[in-house]
């Protein structure tokens, strides 16, 4: 079977191993352009337009899916379109261009968290299990009919990162035996069924922890956001980055915001019970261990995160 993929980030490079090991034609690729990174903001070819060009498939590089990316993806002739988190609607036009259509595989349960941040609004809310499915894409966002599904346990220490890098993963495994399914005509999809979330895209204000909130809340944002956009508060008006705190709930209480020394821990004070510290990035300065950062501070009881 002729497949087209679709994807852009690194999360997706998996699904197209997966197709490739298991014997698909990927005729091309459709993938985001390059993209400056860096300090030096060097164009940098997508982590599937690099993988792409090491197993040798066409790359056909589009931000957005018009007329002439359109008329590209109808001369590969795929049988199937497979896409994931490629980071663009796909029009009706395109949709149609496939006789089994576009198949996405979608890193929720849906109809829970459909969007682009599912697994960072399900950290943040504190789900306890997530997954990933494939779905027949519609023109709709991610409503379309399920064809497979897979759950996935979160664990306490879980990142968004880290969950994502798992649930690529076995995510791929499912996709490929999707398409399998759809080759051989026995994939048989099914409406979605219960309660709807949605799952916008990440800002940079999301990262921003609000101390007042109880320490569970800000534990599940800080492990939400990251890696991107990454958790971050203020000091005397500049901005300091994360990394995921640990929750201190013996800890002696604190005034939101404020920082003590427990042992060798920074505490920092919440709307509940204190919360530790791991590695905090000051402003102009590298990532380092909270230990190091409160060393340099001369009297840590006067700091006051805003």
């Amino acid at each position: 079977m002729r497949v087209l993929f679709a994807g852009t980030p690194a999360v997706a490079v998996p699904s197209l191993d997966a197709l490739v090991q298991a014997g698909f034609d990927v005729v091309a690729v459709l993938t985001r352009p390059d993209a400056p990174i860096g300090r030096k903001r060097v164009l940098t070819p997508s982590p599937v337009a690099a993988r792409a060009a090491e197993l040798g498939i066409e790359i056909i590089h589009a931000a957005k899916v018009d007329a002439g990316v359109t008329a590209r993806i109808a001369a590969a002739a795929p049988d199937v379109a497979a896409i994931v988190a490629y980071g663009g609607l796909i029009p009706r036009a395109a949709l149609n261009v496939p006789r089994h259509g576009w198949i996405n595989l979608h890193f929720s349960l849906l109809p829970a968290w459909r969007g682009a941040a599912p697994v960072q609004r399900a950290l943040i809310a504190g789900d306890d299990v997530t997954g990933a499915v494939t779905f027949l894409l519609e023109e709709g966002l991610d409503t379309g009919p399920v064809f497979g599904t897979l759950t996935e346990s979160v664990r306490p220490d879980d990142t968004a990162g880290s969950l994502l890098e798992r649930l690529s993963h076995s995510g791929a495994v499912l996709l490929s035996q999707t398409l399998s399914a759809v080759d051989a005509g026995k994939a048989a999809a099914v409406p979605q069924a219960g309660d709807v979330s949605l799952a916008p895209k990440l800002t940079l204000d999301d990262g921003r922890l609000d101390w007042r909130q109880p320490a569970l809340a800000i534990g599940r944002q800080a492990r939400g956001v990251t890696p991107e956009p990454g958790a971050w508060t203020t000091l005397d008006g500049q901005r300091v980055k994360l990394e995921p705190v640990l929750l201190r709930p013996q800890a002696p209480a604190l005034q939101p915001g404020r920082l003590a020394l427990d042992g060798k821990g920074v505490l920092v004070g919440t709307g509940s019970h204190p919360v530790e510290l791991t590695r905090i990035q000051p402003s102009g300065k590298k990532m380092m261990t909270a230990a190091d950062w409160a060393r340099g501070q001369a009297t840590l009881e006067s700091v006051v995160f805003e």
